[in-house]
């Protein structure tokens, strides 16, 4: 019988720079360990982390990083290469980790990535995790918890340490079942995939924030190279004032600003900018768009091409998606090979990239490069 299973998780709350030293000190001599973590990322530009939960087989520990001046030994026990890291639904929390501590969790196993290759859904949570494999009904109550706010709550506390009480097992458990299926390394790919776009996602160019914008490829040249110098200054204030973009100037306002060149602070009030938006920042905005009218036009951006513009693209698509359908592996799943999105950036490879080895697409990496070289076959 699982002792998870039986008793409800305990927990020690570690609060004190000696007490993490300790039971880091513990993990290190596991062979695999459960984390997670609890943060908010309402209306500050990087997440603010609330909680560290921490279980290494005999005892569930929640660091808590407001109180914790010394986390070396915590970004040890990170970067152990002797030590597995089980995480469930990784990115954010690797976000997280890369930012506050500059480390990942290596080596790294995400059980939904586990889930995805024994055929349990391309998003499967950990409560329908447990639910399955361990009858255990987790109660997801304590969800929509401040973790900045001090006190926690007991409960709160219990629910956080429920996260990687019941991790541990269900990791062992898929452990097994994946064992019996030849997808252990294709796994390993994946989560090997997860770290490499952290660190992708963490050295994100101001210059090229633009890029980001919904609908940027609507606007003409011009109009482009205003977005870019707006997009940039967003960035920049996010990052230096831990703002929300939003709570600068929203996305869709920003495009406004860059089609219609207000000339004045009520001509953008008139375009639909809020009257914070328009009083805090329209002051700035104006100088920023009368930066862009000196930008000579040998300096604009280049056009933004949309692959799905390609009068090609709608008959490659769908025949790639029929190849994927015939290529897809025994026990998978098409989506699990090649989503949308993937088939786009290897499309994009072909025709815009020229096959260049510095901008290798997810389909030609790892275990789905033999069938991503079928695919290629196809686009030629």
């Amino acid at each position: 019988m699982i002792k998870e299973c039986q008793n409800p998780p305990h927990f020690t709350v570690i609060t004190d720079n000696t007490s993490l030293l300790e039971i880091c000190n513990l993990a290190q001599q596991q062979s695999a360990v459960a984390l997670d973590t609890e943060f908010m990322r309402v209306s500050t530009y990087f997440p603010k982390l609330g909680l560290i939960q921490l279980y290494d087989g005999e005892r569930v520990s929640l660091i808590d990083p407001l109180a914790i001046t010394d986390f070396s030994p915590f970004v040890a026990l990170l970067s152990n290469p002797k030590v597995l890291k089980v995480l469930h639904s990784c990115s954010e929390d690797l976000l997280v980790f890369l930012q506050k501590f500059d480390q990942l969790p290596c080596p790294m196993i995400d059980t939904q990535i586990m889930a995805r290759f024994l055929g349990l859904g391309t998003s499967a949570g950990l409560a329908k995790l447990a639910q399955q494999y361990l009858n255990i009904e987790i109660d997801k109550g304590a969800t929509r918890t401040n973790w900045i706010k001090r006190p926690l709550s007991d409960i709160q506390l219990q629910y956080a340490a429920g996260d990687v009480w019941y991790l541990l097992p269900l990791y062992h458990i898929l452990e097994k079942e994946l064992a019996k299926t030849p997808w252990e390394q294709a796994v390993i790919d994946d989560c090997e995939l997860a770290l490499a776009k952290t660190h992708k996602l963490q050295e994100r160019d101001s210059e090229k924030a633009y890029l980001d914008i919904p609908n940027a490829w609507k606007l003409n040249l011009l109009e482009l190279s205003r977005l870019r110098i707006l997009a940039q200054w967003r960035q920049n204030v996010g990052i230096e004032r831990d703002l929300a973009l939003s709570y600068i100037v929203k996305s869709d306002n920003l495009w406004k600003v860059a089609k219609n060149n207000p000339r004045n602070t009520s001509e953008m009030l008139e375009m639909g900018l809020t009257e914070n938006e328009v009083r805090v920042r329209g002051k700035k905005i104006l100088q920023l768009l009368a930066q862009a009218r000196r930008i000579s036009s040998n300096d604009y951006p280049k056009p933004i091409e949309r692959i799905s513009e390609d009068p090609r693209y709608k008959k490659t698509i769908r025949l790639l998606q029929e190849k994927v359908n015939s290529l897809t592996p025994e026990g998978l799943t098409p989506e699990i090979v090649a989503s949308k999105r993937t088939l786009e950036e290897l499309i994009k490879w072909v025709w815009k990239y020229d096959f260049s080895q510095d901008k290798l697409p997810e389909l030609l990496i790892g275990w789905r490069k033999p069938i991503g070289e079928k695919l290629v076959d196809v686009l030629k």
